[in-house]
């Protein structure tokens, strides 16, 4: 399955249409994602069940895991029924939302198939605002609270009661949790990257126009179900633990928050104890943990754009470089030791031609695109016809 294709949507549904549930309950969903990182909007693994044939990007990770939950929350509400329903079912919800709006443009483009207009409104959904420069080389930043979308279909799905007032008071809280943990740091001047983040998450609170002064307590009583507020505790428990310590002042906050939710100390130090464990194993791979400067950040951006536009498009680029034996040779020679300046004008000049037979690698034409060269070049042992690289061992 390829979320960044067209189908990938019809795709699921026929993988999980041909699988037993791998979930019994909500619960059960829920440890699964936030074991995956969805909960704290970082997206690190799917579930086993999805065949995938690539790597794929944190965008691609999100969009699968939003289908994942949406849909077994349809089960669990609904039953197991007909995939088309759930699809209709999910696209009406959105709409109902007034958010992700699709455009005359892209429904002319992709067609008028519910299926194909939901891959557009996920993809909306999985973004924060940004130009398509900045997607193109993976510079935008992914939604950080796009499990609120799940508990709000849940809401939705259920009929009991506004579902755009009550994702706005599911934001609010939300925020107010973040605020109001940080701030129970003596200091918190690192953690205050996680707030930016969910501050432009907000799909239906104004960051600016929102109240910090505590009031939000008096609503955890009588408007949240139990799930939500698992989730208020475990967005707690991720401002506490970004810092990878706890103070006498947080731990205040922490265990008198879990009270108000209805949680005993066993229970809130068990989530504490899974934050603390996720960080541990996870925190390289959690971007906005790690101090990079700007370039650093770009470069990585393109390299994993670039990486996953070349791994997608490996059989036709085996097939043009299969018909080029010198560039082959040439190429093999450059992952062992490096080539002559003409030897490297020759390869860069013979690559761009083949890159402008496949229009997904367009972007290797636009100016100052021979700089990514080298990604493509590190690529290479995995590209190369079996012919040229006698000592490649298949992996199982």
């Amino acid at each position: 399955m390829n979320p960044s294709a067209s189908g990938w949507i019809n795709k699921f549904g026929h993988l999980v249409n041909n699988e037993s549930s791998p979930y019994g309950s909500f619960d059960s969903l829920y440890k699964d994602l936030k074991a995956h990182g969805f909960i704290y909007g970082v997206h690190l693994n799917i579930p086993p069940f999805i065949e995938v044939e690539h790597t794929l990007s944190e965008d691609e990770i999100a969009k699968i895991n939003l289908l994942t939950a949406l849909y077994f929350t349809y089960t669990f509400e609904k039953g197991k029924t007909d995939f088309t329903q759930f699809v209709d079912t999910v696209f009406a919800y959105y709409q109902s939302l007034e958010v992700g709006r699709i455009s005359f443009l892209n429904k002319i483009l992709t067609g008028s198939k519910t299926e194909s207009q939901l891959e557009k409104l996920i993809d909306s959904r999985i973004y924060l605002s940004g130009n398509t420069f900045n997607r193109t080389f993976g510079n935008s930043l992914t939604n950080s609270l796009l499990y609120v979308d799940v508990l709000i279909f849940m809401t939705y799905l259920q009929g009991k009661m506004d579902v755009k007032q009550h994702g706005q008071l599911l934001e609010y809280v939300t925020i107010n949790i973040a605020y109001h943990a940080l701030n129970s740091k003596e200091e918190h001047e690192t953690d205050a990257k996680l707030i930016q983040l969910l501050g432009s998450s907000l799909s239906f609170v104004d960051l600016d126009k929102a109240k910090f002064d505590g009031s939000y307590l008096d609503l955890l009583d009588q408007n949240f179900n139990s799930f939500e507020k698992d989730y208020f505790l475990d967005m707690a428990c991720l401002t506490i633990w970004e810092d990878k310590s706890v103070d006498y002042t947080e731990s205040d906050y922490i265990f008198g928050l879990g009270k108000d939710l209805g949680k005993s100390e066993k229970e809130v130090r068990a989530e504490l104890d899974f934050v603390m464990d996720f960080f541990e194993k996870n925190r390289e791979k959690i971007a906005y943990l790690n101090d990079k400067n700007l370039a650093v950040q770009f470069y990585e951006g393109m390299s994993k754009n670039v990486s996953k536009l070349i791994l997608r498009n490996s059989k036709r680029l085996k097939k043009e470089l299969a018909e080029s034996r010198e560039l082959v040779a040439l190429l093999s020679k450059s992952t062992v030791k490096d080539l002559s300046a003409e030897e490297k004008k020759k390869v860069q000049n013979q690559l761009l031609d083949i890159f402008k037979s496949i229009p997904s690698l367009a972007i290797f034409m636009l100016p100052g695109g021979a700089v990514l060269l080298p990604i493509f070049i590190k690529l290479i042992p995995k590209l190369l016809p079996s012919a040229f690289d006698d000592n490649r061992i298949e992996k199982n």
